[in-house]
């Protein structure tokens, strides 16, 4: 049983992010209810992110599936919704509407941009929000180009993780308040507040924005990766390689 047990969250289906937080939410026991697309979820049927939940088709073109998520919304303690800004709204599901009709609901919002500003109709991958950052930029060697970090700075750091961490901020006022909120997660802001170490530091004298030379980007002797004798305790493919590396790491 989980520290989240009888609690319902309502994930509108989306890729990244998002189905990341609802996981998140899952493991910890809630009842994820994902509100899929008729088309099925996007990304694989066996993606391991989509584990612990069920699954409901509904088309939100049709002003009935609408309906449906408004009177589930009637009895959740909490939505997840990765849209661009305003597509909620004009489907009829924004905050407003739903906090009116329930208002003990916690709204979470997943975007890149945030809500509002300048670059928040934007298009963008999680690399344009941790490149903005200077995340992106502090992370490889001085001789190359920043290699992209996989998608975990900006997609699940920055965005999923925050993001439940600010639903749970939210269900834990909510019982003191009585009321839910709206949590407005952008990845950006994520990214910049997993940097507060390295900009710490920064400000210390303690790092250079020259990439390559810092203790933590590869310049320690006891912070760096290389080959091992062994090359691995053997097998194919990527787990292969990740072996490879784990050796050398705890050799190191």
């Amino acid at each position: 049983m989980g520290t989240l047990n009888g609690l319902t969250v309502l994930e509108l289906a989306g890729i990244g992010p998002g189905p990341f937080c609802a996981m998140l939410l899952a493991d910890m026991g809630a009842r994820v209810i994902r509100i899929d697309r008729p088309e099925g979820p996007p990304g694989a049927r066996d993606d391991v992110v989509l584990r612990g939940r069920r699954s409901l088709v509904l088309d939100l073109k049709n002003p009935a599936a609408i309906e449906a998520v408004k009177r589930m919304s009637l009895q959740a303690d909490a939505l997840i919704e990765g849209f661009r800004p305003g597509v909620m709204e004009r489907l009829g599901l924004g905050p407003e509407t739903l906090l009116e009709a329930n208002p003990r609901l916690i709204y979470g919002r997943m975007t890149g941009w945030g809500q509002a500003g300048p670059l928040a109709k934007r298009a963008g991958h999680d690399i344009n929000y941790i490149a903005l950052t200077g995340a992106l930029h502090a992370i490889g060697t001085s001789d190359r180009p920043p290699p992209p970090p996989l998608n975990l700075i900006g997609d699940y750091g920055g965005g999923g993780i925050l993001l439940a961490l600010g639903v749970l901020g939210a269900l834990i006022e909510r019982n003191q308040s009585g009321r839910g909120q709206v949590v407005d997660a952008a990845m950006v802001d994520g990214a910049a507040l997993l940097m507060a170490p390295i900009y710490g530091m920064l400000a210390r004298g303690r790092w250079t924005p020259e990439r390559g030379v810092n203790f933590l980007d590869g310049t320690a002797s006891f912070y760096g990766s290389y080959a091992c004798a062994c090359g691995g305790r053997g097998g194919s493919g990527i787990l292969n390689s990740w072996d490879k590396w784990i050796f050398c790491l705890t050799a190191a």
